[in-house]
């Protein structure tokens, strides 16, 4: 009888357990205290947000306007909304400081910000002078200007009036305006269809046409950008960049630039063909800027952009937490030197960025010859190694990965047909007609090892190669509880060395 009690007992407890155990809620992307809102990288605090205008160093912090649309998702135009940073990590939201529709021009589109220390337009020293897009009472692209008397805080129009009236043609935007030290003049990079159209200024307010720079085969141009830098051997060369579309081409659809000369009037590239900043699907609307602590301007910039495609900019998940916008982590570019002596590009994160940094998790060698699936997990991390191999035909890396292993993410190598890659196929991801789910960048048929840093975060991933060289940038919508990873090489073995996982924390906390 006391056995058949405690049996009773037994078997009245196993079943309460498994019906604890089936009623639990789910552990998956729909628990009420998951967020999709990025750990580290920017995102809007409510609404909409789309191109970035270049930020500027001023009273010791970084400004940053970008397009805002308040209204979001009934459209309704968009307007400036300003951050500030003392590292470019942490940010602190301003409001808006450029309106829409405060007369009949309408809204406010992108453009660009400086600070005139001269007083050359007349509004005081040290005022922050913007030219921006808007589409005018007359329907045409045409620039206004407009100014900031309180540190950027709220902006001023100068007059109904463009400063640059449309001279007649349907692309006339995305005004890019810097100082050019040897012709003592503003000069402006304005987006005019598939040309870049200069312009010069001695008082911001009243611009001559100079020269153009025509394009082909890369769409419609938009967020012209113009800077110089050195690289190791002193040599300093001009940079244009623009956002253009190349997808025609087998081309990305991102940040396009040429190496040259510019006189103040002219750039001269030296190559035809266009080099990219970036091979993802998602890093538009791109703009560089100064280091504004350091003295030396031409070493280094650094660079952000919009992470969305025109494509699916809708199509997110964070829709449900009431916003929509994030961008590309804060990096900084360098101009280098190929084994061919011909100059390129890099691209790392901050080294801001490692502050965030909570707990490190390392491998020091991983022999690969099918799937090595690591201890380590997590969604919020940047993860680095060194990878060699000799006859794999396939090697890589996936991240959030499913504990059944059919959603991943894989970051790789193909050597025989000659790119890397970032293959987002295998997990959520907002291109629902799946051509767009790998992006590629060409790499050596011949080469045998490859350095990676890859930023992972809730919804993104950034994978810089051999010290950015190539980047990838693509936004992924994994589920909350896909965190694995797991190397692997197919067709041969590859080591994977100095194998680094550094957890990263949220900036929200």
């Amino acid at each position: 009888m006391l056995f058949s009690l405690f049996s009773l007992l037994l078997i009245i407890l196993i079943i309460f357990n498994l019906h604890t155990v089936n009623t639990m809620p789910p552990s998956n992307s729909q628990d009420e205290d998951y967020s999709y809102r990025a750990d580290y990288h920017f995102t809007v605090p409510d609404n909409w947000k789309n191109d970035p205008q270049r930020p500027l160093y001023f009273n010791e912090k970084y400004h940053y306007y970008y397009l805002y649309n308040r209204d979001y998702p009934e459209g309704n135009g968009t307007e400036w909304r300003h951050a500030t940073s003392k590292d470019l990590i942490y940010w602190e939201d301003e409001g808006v400081a450029v309106p829409k529709y405060t007369n009949e021009n309408g809204d406010p589109w992108s453009g660009s910000v400086i600070v005139d220390h001269d007083n050359s337009a007349g509004f005081g020293e040290n005022t922050l002078v913007a030219i921006v897009t808007q589409p005018s009472a007359n329907g045409q692209q045409e620039q206004y200007l407009w100014y900031s008397t309180d540190d950027g805080l709220t902006f001023n129009e100068y007059q109904n009036e463009p400063v640059m009236p449309n001279p007649g043609i349907e692309n006339f935007r995305d005004p890019k305006i810097i100082w050019e030290e040897k012709s003592q003049k503003w000069v402006l990079l304005m987006a005019e269809g598939s040309k870049i159209g200069f312009y010069e200024s001695e008082n911001l307010k009243e611009w001559q046409y100079t020269d153009g720079f025509q394009t082909e085969n890369l769409g419609i141009l938009e967020c012209p950008d113009l800077f110089q830098l050195q690289t190791d051997d002193g040599s300093i060369k001009w940079v244009m960049g623009v956002s253009a579309n190349g997808m025609e081409q087998g081309k990305p659809n991102t940040y396009a630039y040429w190496i040259g000369d510019f006189n103040g009037q002219t750039f001269t590239p030296d190559h035809k063909e266009p080099k990219w900043l970036d091979y993802g699907f998602d890093w538009y609307g791109g703009v560089t800027f100064e280091d504004g602590k350091s003295r030396d301007k031409l070493n280094n910039r650094y660079a952000l952009a919009w992470m969305n495609n025109w494509a699916y900019a809708n199509n997110t998940p964070t829709l449900e937490e009431g916003f929509n916008g994030q961008d590309s982590i804060v990096r900084k570019i360098e101009l280098k030197k190929d084994e061919q002596d011909e100059y390129y590009i890099t691209s790392q994160p901050k080294k801001e960025l490692d502050q965030l940094i909570e707990s490190t998790e390392s491998y020091p060698e991983v022999e690969v010859d099918g799937m090595v699936t690591l201890e380590t997990v997590g969604d919020a991390y940047q993860l680095e190694t060194d990878i060699s191999w000799d006859e794999a035909e396939n090697i890589g890396i996936r991240l959030r990965e499913s504990n059944d292993q059919n959603r991943h993410i894989d970051i790789g190598f193909s050597p025989r047909k000659a790119y890397s890659y970032v293959n987002r196929e295998s997990t959520d991801q907002p291109n629902d007609n799946n051509n767009m789910v790998e992006s590629k960048a060409p790499m050596n048929q011949h080469k045998k090892n490859a350095h990676l840093k890859i930023l992972v975060d809730k919804t993104s991933v950034e994978v810089f190669i051999d010290d950015g060289k190539i980047t990838h940038s693509n936004l992924v919508f994994p589920l909350k509880e896909d965190q694995g990873i797991t190397l692997f090489s197919e067709g041969g073995k590859a080591i994977f060395e100095n194998v680094e996982i550094q957890h990263i924390h949220s900036i929200h906390e």
